[in-house]
C-alpha cells in the first residue's frame, strides 16, 4: 500500500512539474483532438484566447475563439493536415497583422499528438511572438549590408571605391586568361577641378563630381565597372574587349558627354578631363601595373594639353621612374641642404641705381651639377615639398640680406617668390614672424612676390593672409602679371604695392605691336590704382627704352644682370657702395 502512495506521488509531482513548465516557458502550447478541437494549453494562451480557465478551452475549436472572423480557417485546416499527413512542421516563421495593424513575426511548430502506440491521436502546437527579435535580425542585416556598402563604394557618388575595383580588377584578369580575351583600364582625372573646390567650396565642387559620375556612367556597359578613386579621379574596367579601337571610342564618348556644360545653382561649368589607358595583357598582367600604367598615361594627356586621352608605352613609364627618382632626391636635397640662393638685382631704369633684388632658388645637384628652378620646382609643388623648399630658401636669403645690411651695403629690398601652398598652411603667419625674428630683418626689407594665376584659385582665404603680412610691414607684389586674370577688380581687394609684367610680354619689344599694347595697360592699370610696377626680362637697350618711355622704371633682366651668388652680389654691392 505504502509503495502505491509513493508511486501516486511521484506521479503527482511529476505532473505539477509538467504544469509548472507548461506555465513559465515564454512559449504559446496547445495540443487538439482528432477533430480539431482543443483538449488543452497553457497559460500565455489561454490569454491570447481570452479565457481564464483552461476546462473554457476544452471541447471548442478555433470558431469558437477571438480569431473567429479572421485566422479560424487557417489555423482549423492547418492543424488538421498534421493529423491527417502524420508530419511535423517545426520553427516556421509566420507573420500576422493585429487588430490594431501591428504587424507580428511568430515562430510556430506543430506535430502529431501520439499515444504509447505511436498512435495519432491529435496534434500539439507552439508559437513564439519574435517580432522584437526579428527586427532586431532586420536591423542588424540592414546595418551589415549598409557597412559592406561603404566599406566597398564612395560615399559621394556611390559608385564603386579603389578597394571593390581593384577586386573586380583582379577577377576581370582571371577571367580574361581563363578565356584568352583583353580588356582596358581608363584613368580618368578632371582638369583643373582643384580651382572649384578653391573659389566655391567643397559643397559646389561635389555637385559636380556626382554630375560628372552619371555622365561618365551613362557612357559605360552593364558589365563595365566605373569607380571613383578619390578626389577628381575615375577609372573603369572595360571588359571584352576587341580592339583597342573600343577603348578609343569609350574614351571619346567620356570626352564628350563631360563636356558639356554644368550647371549648379547659379554657376555654369565647362571641364574637361584627361584619360590614360592601359591594355591587358598588352601592357601589365597585375592590377596594380595596370593602373599605374593607365595613371601614367593620363599625365601624358595633361602633359599634351588635356581633354584628351593617351594610351601607355614603355617610355611612359621610364618617364614615370625618373619623376618618382627626382622627388626621392629632391627630398635628400632639403634633408642635406644642397640649395643654393642666387640673386638678380633690380635697377631703377634712369638713376641705374640697384633698388633691390630677387632671391632665386638653384639646386646644386650631386650628379647632374647646377639646376634651374624648371628642373625641379613643379616636381616641388606636386610632391608638396614646395613648403619646405619656400622656407629652406626664405631662411638662407634673409640671413643673407641681414648679413649685408650689417657690413653696411645698400641691398634694397628682397623679393621673395611665395607658393600659394605654403601662404595656405595655417602656421605660415607664425613661420614669417619666426624667420624675421632669427635673421634680425626688418619685415619693411621683405617683399613677397605671389603668383596671379595661383592667388586667384581660392582669393578670400589668400587676401585674409596677405592683409595679415601687410600689418607686419611686409610688401606684397603680383608676379607674372598679364598672365592671368588681370582684373581691376581684384587688384583693389588685395593689399597690392606693385606689379610685376611677366617676361613674356617683355620678350618681344618693342617690334610686337599686341605686347606693346598689353604693356601699356598694365602700366596704366598699375599708375591708376597707385601701384608700383616693374617689368623682368629686360634683356636689350631697346626694351629698357621703350619702358623709360611709358613711365615703367623699375627693371629686371639679363641686360642689367643674371642671377648670381651671394658671392658676386657682395662685390656688385661693394662696389656701388664705394
Amino acid at each position: 500500500m505504502s509503495e502505491l502512495k509513493n508511486i501516486e506521488s511521484q506521479l503527482t509531482h511529476q505532473k505539477e512539474l509538467m504544469e509548472n513548465v507548461l506555465e513559465t516557458v515564454p512559449v504559446r502550447i496547445f495540443w487538439k483532438d482528432l477533430q480539431g478541437q482543443y483538449l488543452g494549453a497553457n497559460r500565455l494562451f489561454l490569454a491570447d484566447a481570452q479565457l481564464q480557465d483552461p476546462q473554457q478551452l476544452i471541447g471548442k475549436t478555433d470558431y469558437d475563439l477571438p480569431w473567429r472572423d479572421t485566422k479560424a480557417d487557417f489555423y482549423f485546416q492547418t492543424d488538421m493536415a498534421i493529423i491527417l499527413s502524420g508530419q511535423s512542421t517545426l520553427t516556421q516563421q509566420e507573420t500576422y497583422v493585429d487588430d490594431d495593424g501591428t504587424e507580428k513575426t511568430w515562430l510556430v511548430s506543430r506535430m502529431p499528438l501520439k499515444n504509447a502506440h505511436q498512435e495519432i491521436v491529435g496534434m500539439l502546437g507552439t508559437y513564439e511572438d519574435i517580432t522584437e527579435r526579428r527586427n532586431l535580425e532586420i536591423q542588424l542585416k540592414h546595418q551589415t549590408e549598409t557597412l559592406k556598402h561603404q566599406a566597398h563604394h564612395d560615399g559621394l557618388t556611390q559608385l564603386p571605391n579603389r578597394t571593390l575595383f581593384n577586386n573586380r580588377l583582379q577577377y576581370a584578369i582571371e577571367k580574361a586568361k581563363r578565356a584568352q580575351t583583353a580588356f582596358a583600364v581608363l584613368f580618368i582625372d578632371l582638369d583643373q577641378f582643384k580651382k572649384i573646390n578653391d573659389s566655391l567650396g567643397h559643397d559646389i565642387g561635389d555637385q559636380v563630381l556626382k554630375t560628372i559620375a552619371n555622365r561618365i556612367r551613362q557612357t559605360i556597359r552593364a558589365e563595365d565597372t566605373l569607380a571613383r578613386l578619390g578626389g577628381d579621379e575615375f577609372t573603369i574596367l572595360q571588359e571584352s574587349l576587341k580592339t583597342s579601337q573600343d577603348a578609343i571610342t569609350l574614351a571619346q564618348k567620356i570626352l564628350d558627354a563631360t563636356h558639356e556644360p554644368i550647371q549648379v545653382a547659379e554657376h555654369t561649368f565647362l571641364l574637361s578631363n584627361s584619360i590614360g589607358i592601359s591594355l591587358y595583357p598588352k601592357d601589365a598582367e597585375t592590377p596594380e601595373d595596370l593602373l599605374k600604367f593607365a595613371d601614367a598615361a593620363m599625365y601624358r594627356a595633361k602633359d599634351e594639353g588635356r581633354n584628351n586621352f593617351q594610351f601607355y608605352t614603355e617610355k611612359l613609364s621610364n618617364k614615370a621612374f625618373e619623376h618618382m627618382a627626382m622627388q626621392n632626391s629632391l627630398r635628400q636635397a632639403l634633408h642635406q641642404q644642397e640649395f643654393l640662393v642666387y640673386y638678380q638685382p633690380q635697377y631703377h631704369a634712369i638713376t641705374e641705381k640697384l633698388i633691390g633684388m630677387e632671391a632665386l632658388v638653384r639646386w646644386q645637384h650631386p650628379t647632374k651639377g647646377l639646376l634651374p628652378p624648371i628642373a625641379f620646382i613643379p616636381i616641388a609643388e606636386e610632391s608638396n615639398l614646395i613648403v619646405e623648399l619656400d622656407r629652406q630658401v626664405m631662411r638662407i636669403a634673409l640671413h643673407q640680406f641681414k648679413h649685408w645690411m650689417d657690413m653696411g651695403l645698400n641691398p634694397g629690398r628682397l623679393s621673395l617668390n611665395l607658393s600659394v601652398k605654403h601662404l595656405q598652411q595655417d602656421d605660415f603667419i607664425d613661420t614669417i614672424e619666426s624667420l624675421l625674428q632669427h635673421a634680425h630683418c626688418k619685415p619693411e626689407w621683405i617683399e613677397f612676390e605671389v603668383t596671379e594665376t595661383n592667388l586667384m584659385e581660392n582669393l578670400e582665404r589668400m587676401s585674409c593672409k596677405l592683409q595679415q603680412l601687410k600689418k607686419l610691414g611686409i610688401h606684397i607684389a603680383i608676379d607674372d602679371f598679364g598672365t592671368g586674370y588681370s582684373s581691376l577688380a581684384y587688384l583693389k581687394r588685395l593689399p597690392v604695392t606693385k606689379l610685376k609684367i611677366d617676361k613674356s610680354f617683355i620678350l618681344d619689344l618693342p617690334q610686337d605691336e599686341e605686347d606693346a599694347v598689353i604693356t601699356k595697360t598694365i602700366i596704366a592699370m598699375a599708375d591708376s590704382l597707385g601701384l608700383t610696377v616693374i617689368a623682368e626680362g629686360v634683356e636689350t637697350l631697346e626694351q629698357k627704352s621703350f619702358l623709360i618711355n611709358y613711365q615703367c622704371n623699375q627693371h629686371q633682366g639679363y641686360y642689367y644682370s643674371r642671377p648670381i651668388s651671394s658671392h658676386d652680389m657682395t662685390e656688385i654691392l661693394s662696389t656701388l657702395n664705394e
